[in-house]
């Protein structure tokens, strides 16, 4: 990988296409640079200018006379390539381009795969084009063609966007988040987003890395730096786009890159433990509340109210997110009644205004004693902010000080973010207490938080639980192949027997214990759709006649299977993604497998923790603790299942192109896979 210090710490820069021409990128570009107080050498190059901004103009960068750690490209696309081949020649060692880079194609190749080629025979990373540029805030290094503001005070967070009006839109932000890096990684002709996150670890300042991602260039690369960030603890927060049909079309036009399917990208990040948020706003509550430094200790939150109705707000909208609000002990408890007025439960979450007298001791004592509770493992001050006639500090005050008797996370949580006291947010903010800005947005970054402690808390992947199959020329054809190649792995499959005609059928079942499935065994992928599958066939002569009816519709060859006692029907899934081979898909099964859209993507192998972690995450869980009477299902046989597939995934990475379970008959006592569609690449 080539190294990015020249690139983003330079001690020197050459701007071609520099000016003086107000509002023009190369007018921009040097404003920028000194505005950032930037302390190394400035080049402009314009053979239009003898000084540019009080900076002598050189014409041409082979004019300079040495080298330069980065040259900036301020140019249009087609004076591209002849720049690039003057920095080459100069010995420049790194090159920032903020042009589209689109051109003629020579030869069969683009402008950006030309400019790419050069840059790469050159050793010398490019950041963009089609971007914003950089700013490493804590260097005073700013290459960006667009105005930014002036004052930027230098935080832990890197901000990474393929999306440059976003790279822009957060160095805007309202909000106190202080950045070291921030990247407009544009098309990133050489240099992808996983170089830029490498670098950032490197820095002793970085807390948290954010990611607006449109598509990953570098797999092997992305997943190398997913990793060192999770040995540096340094939680990462994306926001993925080109989850719909009509997003990764909007990605493929506008990065020129395969956006995915959207459950590769779910595995992904569940493997690395990567903080997906939905919107700009959860990453910006998400990112403040990270950057604090700041861990929780227990999955637990504690939120203190000056209102009943906004108390019941949170209630509702922890159980929709999945927040726990865990029940406080007795200590905590009576420290709560002992200060409430009459008539307010002491509970968490707790109501605390009631005449209002001597509210900030009230509300202190609240936050204190949730905070000491052991099940708490976070603390909310839900309090809305709004501005005052008569300024009332007693807010801010409480907040302080539970933020100093205690080490966990606590943060202020505004229920609408238009109505936060800009000047009460920020005298909070300076002291580094986080002010979320909604009910929902706040309370999925706490999920974020309890997310990162339980996966810091999962052991390494163990052994494996079955023997790895040899898999090359092996024949997966089929069901009943399928079915045999799973039994292989140790997962329970019924006893099956395959007909060809009439004649046989009585042989072939006469060991099978009635009732029977009869299953037409032709290339039909959707038997259920066709009247393929009979069940409940109860003796010989039922037999027959399912057989005679099935094989005059779909043909001869059939299986009958001994049926399988009812239970919670599972779907298990495998695909094959070009970047990042198999993943694995776990979710409602049955006729309803497609309806429902409850799944869980990984990336296999998984152990039992991960696999018990992802049925946790289904909307379908508590059916497995029985559902009107029934007996509880077995999960840990379904979670034996899992971890075997897994493997099995995992083993048939490049041969297998995908492999359909539907379903896994989870019962009181076990669990069957009962058929199988495997295709082999």
């Amino acid at each position: 990988m080539m190294s990015l210090d020249p690139m983003l710490k330079p001690r020197s820069v050459a701007v071609v296409g520099a000016s003086e021409r107000p509002g023009s990128v190369g007018d921009q570009t040097i404003r920028q640079l000194i505005s950032g107080g930037f302390t190394g050498r400035v080049h402009p190059v314009n053979p239009r200018y003898e000084e540019i901004h009080g900076l002598k103009s050189a014409p041409s960068l082979t004019g300079l006379g040495s080298p330069v750690d980065l040259a900036v490209l301020a140019v249009p696309n087609g004076q591209l390539e002849a720049e690039m081949e003057k920095a080459i020649e100069i010995g420049a060692r790194s090159v920032a381009i903020f042009a589209s880079c689109h051109g003629n194609t020579v030869s069969g190749q683009t402008l950006r795969d030309r400019l790419r080629s050069r840059a790469t025979e050159a050793a010398i990373p490019i950041c963009g084009g089609n971007g914003m540029g950089f700013l490493n805030i804590e260097d005073g290094v700013r290459i960006c063609g667009f105005y930014q503001p002036a004052v930027l005070e230098p935080g832990g967070i890197t901000f990474l966007s393929h999306s440059g009006s976003l790279f822009s839109a957060m160095l805007h932000n309202r909000r106190g988040l202080a950045f070291n890096l921030v990247v407009s990684t544009g098309l990133e002709i050489n240099t992808t987003m996983d170089s830029y996150m490498q670098w950032a670890l490197g820095l002793e300042s970085t807390r948290v890395i954010a990611l607006f991602l449109e598509t990953i260039r570098d797999p092997v690369g992305f997943r190398s730096a997913l990793a060192a960030a999770d040995r540096r603890d340094i939680p990462v927060i994306a926001l993925k786009v080109g989850a719909s049909q009509a997003g990764r079309e909007a990605v493929r036009t506008h990065s020129e890159g395969l956006a995915g399917e959207d459950a590769v990208y779910e595995g992904l990040f569940d493997a690395h433990g990567v903080h997906r948020v939905l919107s700009v706003d959860e990453m910006a509550d998400a990112l403040e509340l990270f950057a604090t430094g700041r861990r929780a200790t227990a999955a637990g939150l504690g939120a203190v109210h000056d209102s009943g109705g906004e108390r019941a707000l949170l209630i509702d909208s922890s159980e929709r997110v999945g927040v726990p609000l865990p029940m406080i002990g007795d200590e905590a408890a009576g420290r709560l009644a002992a200060v409430l007025d009459p008539g307010l439960e002491p509970a968490n979450p707790v109501d605390a205004w009631g005449t209002g007298r001597d509210a900030e001791s009230v509300f202190v004592e609240c936050l204190v004693a949730l905070a000491e509770d052991p099940a708490i493992g976070a603390v909310a001050f839900c309090v809305d902010l709004t501005p005052e006639e008569q300024p009332d500090d007693a807010y801010s005050k409480a907040a302080l000080t539970v933020a100093g008797a205690t080490a966990k996370p606590v943060a202020v949580i505004g229920n609408l973010s238009a109505t936060i006291d800009p000047v009460q947010a920020g005298r909070l903010r300076e002291r580094g207490i986080p002010v979320l800005e909604g009910t929902e947005t706040g309370l999925r970054a706490f999920k974020h938080l309890f997310e990162h402690l339980e996966r810091s808390e999962l052991p390494a992947i163990g052994d494996r639980l079955s023997t790895p199959e040899v898999l090359v020329g092996t024949d997966l054809e089929g069901e009943l192949a399928a079915l045999r190649f799973l039994s292989s792995y140790g997962i329970a499959t019924p006893t099956m027997r395959m007909v060809t005609a009439e004649e046989g059928l009585m042989a072939a079942t006469n060991d099978l214990v009635y009732p029977l499935v009869l299953k037409t065994a032709e290339s039909i992928d959707h038997k259920t759709e066709v009247a393929g599958v009979v069940t409940g066939v109860a003796d010989e002569t039922q037999l027959i006649q399912a057989y005679r009816e099935m094989s005059s519709r779909l043909g001869p060859k059939v299986l009958v299977a001994e049926q399988i006692a009812e239970g919670v029907e599972v779907g298990l899934g495998m695909i094959t993604d070009e970047q990042f081979g198999p993943v694995i898909v776990v979710s409602a099964g049955g006729t309803l497998i497609e309806l429902l859209t409850d799944r869980v993507a990984l990336l296999p192998p998984v152990d039992t923790h991960r696999a018990r972690r992802a049925l946790d995450r289904l909307r379908m869980r508590p059916l497995f603790d029985g559902a009107r009477g029934a007996k509880p299902a077995d999960i840990d046989a379904l979670v034996d299942v899992i971890v075997r597939f897994s493997e099995l995934a995992a083993d048939g990475a490049g041969l297998i192109e995908t492999i359909d379970v539907n379903p896994v008959i989870v019962g009181h006592n076990g669990a069957i896979a009962v058929d199988a569609l495997i295709k082999s690449r």
